[in-house]
């Protein structure tokens, strides 16, 4: 057991690197009034082509540095780390870490109301090779909806499009109807794709070009705040240790200069941010 303070602090979120920012952007839209703690592992990302225990390992350390900053809710903004290291957190470290402080992922609350945005019950998702391969959605959807079918194909193209700001050019153009006619020549059933990783809402006005009329796409920042929200209102003694003060404090283990010109593309706001060392 860790000697870590029950004073109230800010909520974390922690992402490998600048997708988790539509996360945030999510919450901060739904729940404003509440501080935020946001880590970016921009050194060491991306997590989507590395091991599950590697992937733990990072995502840990993550989560250790905001509970030492005062956290005492973690939402792991990043899909792979939601499918690869969440688990093991909850269940193994949390009871000896501090088993009062919280560690939350995005994958479930998309799986969840997935059921009530799908008539088919044929459902895509558009991923990083690490969320795909490590099946997390399909787990997660399957275990709530037996009967929905799950495809999935990884978008390796799709996170550089983004952080290279190329989201307008003729070049996504290619990559990103590739991927979507290569989803629903896998399944023309589908009627609705996840968007499982933070940074394709970048992408959103291509992602909407190519997708099949009739198709819906779902992005996962606003069912993760609804997600967010609904636990706050039912765990009142958490929401006891989340301060308030509409407060946002960016942290990455990158450059500073490099994350704050990135994180604009995301936000389009300046950001204050400070560097560490995980």
């Amino acid at each position: 057991m860790s000697n870590l303070s029950s004073i109230p602090g800010p909520i974390g979120i922690f992402d490998s690197g600048y997708g988790g920012l539509t996360i945030l952007h999510g919450i901060r839209n739904l729940l404003p009034q509440y501080d935020y703690l946001y880590l970016g592992d921009n050194a060491r990302a991306p997590y989507g082509t590395r091991s599950f225990d590697v992937v733990y390992e990072f995502t840990r350390q993550a989560v250790m540095k905001l509970f030492d900053m005062g956290c005492h809710i973690v939402i792991l903004g990043c899909n792979t780390a939601s499918a690869k290291a969440l688990r093991t957190i909850q269940q193994n470290d949390l009871p000896q870490i501090d088993p009062q402080r919280r560690v939350l992922g995005i994958i479930r609350p998309t799986a969840e109301v997935i059921g009530s945005l799908t008539a088919t019950r044929h459902v895509g998702i558009l991923a990083t090779e690490g969320t795909i391969r490590s099946e997390s959605y399909t787990l997660e959807i399957q275990k709530l909806f037996p009967d929905i079918t799950v495809s999935g194909v990884a978008c390796p193209f799709w996170v550089p499009l983004v952080e290279y700001n190329e989201c307008d050019s003729p070049g996504a153009d290619y990559f990103v109807k590739k991927r979507i006619d290569q989803l629903m020549s896998l399944d023309p059933d589908i009627d609705a794709i996840i968007l499982g990783c933070t940074h394709y809402p970048l992408l959103l006005p291509k992602i909407l070009k190519y997708t099949p009329d009739g198709v819906r796409i779902v992005p996962q920042g606003d069912y993760v705040a609804d997600s967010l929200k609904s636990y706050i209102e039912r765990h009142p003694e958490m929401d006891k240790k989340c301060t308030r003060g509409g407060r946002v404090h960016y942290l990455t283990t990158e450059n500073p200069d490099k994350f704050r010109e990135s994180a604009q593309i995301f936000l389009h706001e300046p950001v204050e941010v400070e560097s560490i060392t995980l």
